[in-house]
């Protein structure tokens, strides 16, 4: 209720007295969102931004580094259709050309073949933390060690770690690093958080800006502002951020190492018993340590086993092959059913869920 009480209250507030009146007001509680994320990230309040989705910051940032033809951007295989989307876009507009670093056998790119390809030519490591469509942890903080020995730009997707995994930018070494609100931080939906590092923001151009971002200096002249937030706009959900930066501070408060150890207990239970029925498969390694679990039914297709567990009241999702070509098609998947646990769940829960897969089968 915390969260939920944070965004009703600005919502009222902005319908009691409008909008301008309500930020004011709320100057705080806005402020809150910077302080909240710098804590979770263990960043400075000055390399963290407000963003409206994972989506929205991470091409806001990929338009940001100043590409040209012939650069190279190296890419895990594990990419989902919009990160991996963006790329595709700015090889066609910057004919920069992308570099697919396969996987080793338990899920996680191939730090061998990963260094080999890091040449001069390389611009960016973009890479997401933990896939949407599998459970498996990215060794994160192994990529940010290459990407500093070659001093190369390393973007980070971590809108499936947020609020279930410790994060630490120091530790990941990321240079800029993009999330959601909606997934595991329980936040609202249209609520978004980016992070760059102090000395690599003036290196990044925004390809738009307004009267937040920048300083009106002049007719003919006008100044980025020095921090993240020149890749902020003026208008956006004031009680989105507010709210956010609440879900943020709740997840400290919490703990993260105690959510993760939670959300991995649990998740290791789903996938164990999920892997004692018959004709379930289950996509990730038991031990993967994250609370994304993805299974298939041998003789149930993934849309039609979603279907049965949504009629019972059971919320679980569809992982699409078309969404993540890159990783489905060298594994032989097609669509597969994926479920994910948070630190609310409980043992019994889990067992539930088994049980009904096993019903549908």
């Amino acid at each position: 209720m915390a969260v939920t009480g944070a965004l009703l209250d600005h919502l009222a507030l902005e319908q009691r007295f409008g909008g301008y009146e309500a930020a004011a007001e709320a100057q705080t509680s806005v402020d809150g969102f910077y302080h909240a994320f710098a804590r979770l990230l263990n960043s400075e309040t000055s390399e963290v931004a407000w963003a409206e989705s994972a989506s929205a910051a991470w091409n806001t940032l990929l338009h940001a580094i100043p590409l040209e033809a012939g650069d190279r951007i190296v890419t895990g295989r594990s990419e989902y259709a919009g990160n991996y989307l963006s790329l595709l876009h700015l090889a066609r507009t910057r004919q920069v050309t992308i570099d697919v670093i396969d996987n080793r056998p338990d899920g996680t790119i191939d730090l061998d073949r990963l260094e080999a390809a890091l040449d001069s030519d390389v611009r960016l490591i973009a890479l997401t933390h933990v896939a949407s469509q599998n459970g498996t942890v990215q060794p994160a903080e192994a990529v940010g060690r290459l990407a500093r020995r070659h001093r190369i730009l390393y973007l980070l997707d971590v809108a499936q770690s947020a609020g279930q995994l410790p994060l630490d930018v120091r530790s990941l070494g990321c240079d800029m690093l993009v999330g959601t609100g909606r997934k595991f931080l329980r936040g609202p939906r249209g609520t978004g958080f980016l992070y760059v590092r102090h000395d690599v923001t003036a290196r990044l151009e925004p390809d738009r800006v307004d009267l937040h971002a920048a300083r009106w200096l002049s007719d003919q002249q006008y100044r980025f502002h020095d921090d993240a937030r020149r890749f902020e706009s003026f208008e956006r959900s004031v009680a989105g951020q507010i709210a956010l930066g609440r879900a943020a501070a709740y997840a400290f408060e919490l703990g993260l190492p105690a959510i993760r150890n939670r959300v991995v207990a649990l998740a290791g239970r789903l996938r164990q018993s999920l892997s004692t029925i018959p004709g379930v498969a289950v996509h990730e390694r038991l031990d993967a340590n994250s609370g994304i679990v993805t299974f298939s039914q041998r003789n149930v297709s993934a849309a039609d086993l979603h279907g049965q567990l949504l009629q019972r009241g059971i919320n679980s999702s569809v992982a699409r092959r078309c969404n993540t070509q890159l990783d489905f098609r060298r594994r032989g998947l097609e669509d597969i059913n994926r479920a994910s646990v948070h630190y609310y769940n409980t043992p019994e829960e889990v067992d539930t869920f088994c049980e009904a897969v096993e019903r549908g089968s």
